[in-house]
């Protein structure tokens, strides 16, 4: 199969499966295409959440600020995976999920014939994700359009700092994503959260559940999400305009032990 990530909304996917479709029988099956707008960072997040549930895969992805500069197209191999997008780092924190510690294969894209300098999701990455697709994944040299490179933009998400202290615990992090519940993904890891009732967030204090439903609805609180990282929601309501936080801001959790 082929996945297909994009921020293109609509109708432009549908010109990017037609261009496969010419091209290969693959099963195509759509990961999204409502991610935020060149939002590179956020794109990458949900990237590597979603694709190590796929079996082996092409995984296309165009979440593309730089469409027409002098930016790479990029094929990496990990593992039994490939994936195929922009060389901006969106591709990296999934392809090390999928590559499970063994070396990542690079190679660049031609794109010096590519129709439009604004539309390389049709023109240069789905043509190059129906071929690799067809290729054996120990030859991805051999294809005419692809040469080896060994640098490439890479992007690792920020990591929070936790200061453990023996009478209480302090995680420094920030906002990684807000998902359309409204629910507020750190970066803090859940096993930060581990034994409290309650957390000092942002200098407010809010109950820790298990569940949305341990907590009222319309009330705030605490909980490890299915990411396994410390979210702040509401219970049937939307967390990032209870607590008035968005990707990239800052999150301070405190509790004594």
């Amino acid at each position: 199969m082929i996945t297909l990530t994009s921020d293109f909304g609509t109708p432009y996917p549908a010109a990017m499966k037609g261009v496969i479709l010419r091209r290969t029988d693959a099963r195509l099956v759509d990961v999204g295409h409502d991610f935020p707008r060149q939002d590179v960072r956020t794109a990458a997040f949900w990237l590597r959440e979603v694709l190590p549930y796929f079996p082996p895969a092409t995984h296309l992805v165009v979440v593309d600020p730089g469409v027409g500069t002098d930016r790479n197209a990029l094929v990496l191999r990990a593992g039994d995976h490939a994936l195929v997008g922009p060389d901006n780092g969106v591709l990296l924190p999934a392809a090390r999920e999928l590559a499970d510690g063994a070396p990542l294969e690079a190679y660049a894209v031609d794109d010096a014939d590519a129709a439009s300098s604004t539309f390389h999701g049709r023109d240069v990455f789905a043509p190059a994700a129906a071929a690799v697709h067809d290729a054996d994944l120990e030859d991805l040299a051999s294809l005419e359009r692809l040469s080896t490179v060994e640098e490439y933009v890479d992007l690792a998400l920020p990591e929070a700092v936790i200061d453990d202290g023996e009478e209480s615990v302090r995680a420094t992090g920030e906002v990684l994503v807000v998902d359309d519940f409204g629910n507020v993904v750190t970066n803090v890891p859940g096993d930060a959260l581990e034994g409290p009732d309650a957390v000092v967030a942002n200098g407010e204090r809010v109950p820790v559940g298990e569940t949305f439903a341990s907590v009222p609805p319309g009330e705030r609180l605490a909980t490890v999400g299915s990411h396994g990282y410390v979210e702040l929601d509401v219970n049937r309501g939307r967390g990032d305009d209870a607590f008035g936080l968005e990707p990239g801001d800052s999150v301070v959790l405190e509790f004594d032990r």
